[in-house]
């Protein structure tokens, strides 16, 4: 009974107040009738209480997010869409939907009775500035009886996930292989050994296409294997991300290494659409995307798995600059996108460049983020510079008032100069003139 009567509403527990008054007063006074009075009171919160409380409400709740991955900055909808069932009409209901902070406050709804058979939706828009992986829900329903004695409480258990990816923006068409001879469109190419088709088998890995599987292999080792089918004409293209937190400056969405994740989105997907196989490295050598992934699948699925990666990813806390040391296959086109480098790092990264067409390197200016120019730490973005080329790269300085694609044009100033010549590459920090 006291788990009944604690469902009482504030009416609820005034009526039920009032009916114990009256029925006291009744009986010191020796009124009948004000007694009847107070027993009513007693009764109607009373029994409305046990039969809510024994009453079972099979209601079902759906949620959809479109779209369920967004930009940072945009905004996505969800649709939540409740329905009754059951037989039971409902009394007034008030919907709450759990969600995180960072995608605004929490929505309220309220709804009038829902009879059997009846279903409602309601929408609300999220909206994030920071990327990242969130869970929304579980919804909350509070049903109150027409009398509004009770008040019960219903949670669902389903909830949903909206992926917040990082900012893309459109890059301009740069000929990114002048080293390589001949008309029309070059691009690097990483050629199988064993000619147009590889029969050996390998692990299955995210993405990958299920009728490749091998079927005899998977159930000689009990792990799934796919056949290694590789063509013999495919660009590829491996991003290296610097994501150690001493590298960087600033704070939220307008540090350094978020200025960095966004150059790694807006270059991938730029470089999928080119027909780039593209893959992500960082210094942690644990990264899930440091293999490559044959073309069992299509560029726009890439794409989403890259943005999946960083929109999740976060700051390291290695010191040294050494990315997946263990595959250094670079073939193709390699893009690094580096903080505050010292010689060490430099060294390091540039050992990725064995097997590489060209190796590109846009060199943040940490100091123009944190306006401190003793931040670096007595390496002036210059002098790191001057070392990346002298080694190879083709170097672009960005600051935070620099634009992206204005970074990125100013590799089609130096087109023409390839890894074979180091002492010809220029460095360009702003568009092409």
């Amino acid at each position: 009974m006291r788990a009944t009567l604690s469902n009482l509403t504030t009416r609820g527990r005034a009526f039920l107040s009032a009916g114990i008054t009256s029925a006291v007063c009744a009986i010191a006074l020796g009124q009948k009738d004000l007694l009847r009075v107070g027993l009513l009171l007693i009764l109607l919160p009373v029994v409305t209480a046990v039969i809510a409380s024994r009453g079972r409400y099979r209601l079902s709740c759906s949620r959809e997010i479109a779209p369920a991955r967004v930009p940072a900055g945009q905004t996505a909808q969800v649709s939540l869409r409740l329905e009754n069932p059951g037989r039971a009409p409902t009394g007034l209901m008030l919907l709450e939907d759990q969600v995180p902070y960072v995608l605004g406050s929490r929505p309220r709804f309220v709804l009038d009775q829902l009879r059997p058979r009846w279903q409602r939706t309601v929408s609300y828009p999220v909206r994030s500035e920071v990327r990242g992986r969130f869970m929304i829900g579980p919804l909350t329903v509070r049903i109150s009886d027409p009398f509004g004695f009770v008040e019960l409480t219903r949670a669902f258990t389903t909830r949903a996930v909206m992926v917040v990816t990082p900012v893309v923006v459109d890059l301009p068409a740069v000929r990114l292989s002048g080293d390589w001879s001949g008309t029309g469109e070059n691009r690097p190419r990483a050629f199988a050994a064993a000619g147009t088709e590889d029969v050996m088998v390998r692990e299955y890995r995210l993405g990958d296409d299920l009728r490749r599987i091998h079927w005899r292999s998977t159930a000689r080792t009990d792990e799934l294997m796919v056949r290694r089918e590789e063509q013999p004409h495919q660009s590829r293209a491996t991003i290296v991300l610097d994501t150690r937190a001493g590298v960087h400056r600033g704070s939220g969405p307008a540090s350094s290494f978020e200025y960095a994740v966004s150059a790694a989105a807006s270059i991938g997907a730029h470089l999928a659409r080119q027909g780039f196989t593209v893959r992500l490295l960082t210094d942690d050598v644990r990264a899930a995307d440091a293999t490559w992934h044959d073309r069992g699948i299509s560029g726009p699925v890439e794409v989403q798995m890259l943005l999946e990666s960083l929109a999740v990813i976060g700051t390291s806390t290695r010191t040294a600059m050494t990315p997946a040391m263990a595959d250094r296959n670079s073939a193709g086109l390699l893009v690094a996108i580096l903080g505050d480098c010292s010689d060490a790092d430099i060294v390091s990264v540039s050992g990725l460049r064995s097997g590489a067409t060209r190796a590109l390197a846009i060199l943040l200016d940490t100091a123009a983020w944190s306006h401190d120019k003793a931040a670096t730490g007595g390496r002036p973005v210059e002098r790191q510079a001057r070392a990346l080329r002298a080694r190879g790269w083709t170097v672009a300085v960005a600051g935070p008032s620099q634009s992206l694609p204005a970074v990125w044009q100013g590799f089609s100033a130096s087109a023409g100069v390839g890894p074979r010549h180091p002492s010809r590459v220029m460095e360009q920090t702003g568009p092409a003139a």
